[in-house]
């Protein structure tokens, strides 16, 4: 089965999302004042990672507005009420600190090279368009792809079928031609392969996976995997670090 295209998740699959994440926010939370210590520290991230999942989860199901997760992340954060203009303010100071802290993986750049001219490339997030086109321009690989599609104007996010069957027809390609790469087992992992993609997991710490991989679904610790995967008779086994 000839793969023609790869469609792809951005943040920390090809931005250090987790990674820019947390130096801005020890950045931020240092001079502020905020944390007098290590621990202090320590328990600010994670307190932070917390309302970031929860709030993030709540606008994938179309519960809340981007603007309005990042809003009643700040307010969760902090443990106190907050106006939309005083949350908008303190999130607008951590965001200066996280943008300078911006990244591609290092396996990235030579993996988009070397499936430049063999497939095409789209990217499929589940953030909103105006945050990851600046992203990607400003990571100097927006000329990259074909099309960027983000689930904020889409109105469907991942795992759902219908976001992944959005970048294929943006494509014009059948879904059995397209493979998804992103760093999530469920939303992305599950959810590409239940759409009828070749999925692919980025699993660089080595978690554990949810259940053994079926047919269309690939695992893999570096992206210096995929030109190999996305071979010939590509469903139906390539080399895998966790094979």
């Amino acid at each position: 089965m000839t793969i023609r295209a790869v469609v792809w998740d951005v943040d920390d699959t090809l931005f250090d999302y987790t990674g820019a994440d947390r130096a801005a926010m020890r950045e931020y939370l240092l001079a502020e004042g905020l944390v007098d210590g290590p621990a202090s520290v320590a328990d600010a991230l994670e307190r932070w990672r917390v309302a970031t999942e929860f709030h993030w989860a709540r606008f994938s199901a179309g519960e809340v507005s981007f603007e309005g997760q990042r809003l009643d992340r700040v307010r969760l954060f902090l443990g106190r009420e907050l106006t939309d203009t005083e949350a908008e303010d303190w999130f607008r100071r951590y965001k200066d600190h996280y943008e300078t802290a911006w990244a591609l993986f290092p396996d990235v750049l030579p993996v988009l090279d070397a499936l430049a001219t063999s497939h095409r490339h789209a990217v499929l997030s589940n953030s909103s368009l105006i945050v990851q086109d600046r992203k990607l321009r400003a990571l100097g690989v927006y000329d990259r792809f074909e099309a960027v599609l983000c689930a904020a104007e889409l109105g469907v996010s991942k795992p759902e079928a219908g976001a992944f069957l959005a970048a294929c027809e943006a494509l014009r390609l059948p879904p059995h031609e397209v493979a998804y790469v992103g760093d999530h087992p469920e939303i992305d992992w599950r959810g590409a392969a239940d759409a009828g993609l070749l999925s692919v997991w980025i699993d660089r710490h080595g978690g554990p996976a949810p259940d053994e991989a079926p047919v269309g679904r690939h695992r893999i610790a570096s992206l210096a995997e995929l030109p190999a995967l996305l071979g010939p008779d590509t469903r139906f086994g390539a080399p895998s670090t966790f094979r």
